[in-house]
Order: structure tokens, then C-alpha cells, then sequence
């Protein structure tokens, strides 16, 4: 009897150990894609909004603070206006590579909320299918900012419920094209909730 609830003693530090040294999570996200309305250059520029996936993976250095790469991907349409061509759309599909420095603060119950920001790119990419109605378009990969924040909700030790607000600050892709020039920056949008299991 006594070496069974020294057994059992042993293993329930064991796995307390092992919750404490879990630093490394990974999540997956459905996420919305909202961008303004772009005016410049006398060009206008309409996305449709839509929803799309976010996979991130996380390294925390410190109780507080972690390492975040991410990877979206999202289709859409585009539409651009111009004095010679009023109605233009380019099916898009956009996909996103960013690092990010997350810092979290004092967690309330199960409540864990957070703050990011980062660097990366958005890759705009034509998809010359019936979406579209210019195909002399070309790939743009765009760098920019990341920035946001949300809160996770614990589920246990291993699992939690993350939802956040992330900001792009991107320079309005023209596809190649001088007369889809804005020469104008945005704030897209891509709101995420999702599921993390730690490890």
C-alpha cells in the first residue's frame, strides 16, 4: 500500500513537472479578412471580406514572453476603379509569413490575455480563373507590420481557446500594373479564433 501511494505520489510531480516545462505551442485559427476601402493616385481598391485559416507556432522564452511564426491563407476578390478601367477584379489569393514577440500579462482565472507585434509579408497572388478579368497581373509580395492582442482561455493544462484581434499594416498591392497604382498603405484586418494545444 505504501509503495503504491508513493507511486502515485511520484507520478502526480512528474506530471506537474512536465505541465511547468511546457513551452512550445501550436494553434490553428479560423480567421476573417477585412480590408478598407484604398483611395490614391486616382485609383480606388475594394477587397471583399472573407474567412480564411491562421497556423501559428509559439516558443516561450520566459513565463512572460515567446516567440510566434505564423502562416494564413485566404481568397478573395479585388476590385479596382479607375478613370479608364471603372470595374476591375483580380481574384486574389493572399497568404501570410510572419515572426512576432508576444508578450503575455498576469493571467485572471483561466483568462491569459496577450499582446504582439512582428514583421513578415503578405504574398498577393492572381488566380486567372473566372474572378478575374485583367490577366496581365503579377505576384506581389508585400512586407509590412504585425500587431495585436487577444486572450487565451485554459481549457487544461494542454488545451486552450484563443481569440484575437491581429492588424496588418501593408502597402496596397497593385499586381504590376501602373494603373493599379494607389501608392497607399492599409490596415488589414484578420481577426482569429482558434484552438492551442501546448507541448
Amino acid at each position: 500500500m505504501k509503495k503504491t501511494m508513493l507511486f502515485g505520489a511520484l507520478m502526480l510531480l512528474a506530471s506537474a513537472g512536465f505541465a511547468q516545462e511546457s513551452r512550445q505551442d501550436a494553434s490553428v485559427s479560423a480567421i476573417g479578412v477585412f480590408a478598407p476601402q484604398v483611395n490614391g493616385n486616382a485609383v480606388q481598391a475594394n477587397a471583399s471580406s472573407t474567412i480564411g485559416f491562421l497556423g501559428s507556432y509559439r516558443y516561450m522564452l520566459t513565463p512572460r514572453s515567446a516567440l510566434e511564426l505564423n502562416y494564413s491563407f485566404a481568397q478573395y476578390s479585388t476590385r479596382y476603379s479607375t478613370s479608364f478601367l471603372p470595374n476591375v477584379r483580380i481574384h486574389t489569393r493572399q497568404q501570410e509569413i510572419t515572426g512576432a514577440y508576444v508578450f503575455n500579462f498576469r493571467s485572471y482565472r483561466n483568462f491569459n490575455p496577450f499582446l504582439e507585434a512582428g514583421v513578415g509579408g503578405l504574398i498577393f497572388t492572381p488566380l486567372r480563373d473566372y474572378g478575374t478579368t485583367n490577366f496581365d497581373t503579377k505576384q506581389n509580395t508585400n512586407i509590412g507590420a504585425l500587431f495585436g492582442g487577444g486572450v487565451a482561455y485554459e481549457l487544461s493544462p494542454s488545451w486552450d481557446v484563443r481569440v484575437q484581434y491581429r492588424g496588418f499594416f501593408v502597402k496596397t498591392p497593385d499586381f504590376g500594373l501602373t494603373n493599379f497604382k494607389t501608392n497607399r498603405w492599409e490596415v488589414i484586418s484578420l481577426p482569429a479564433v482558434g484552438v492551442a494545444y501546448h507541448f
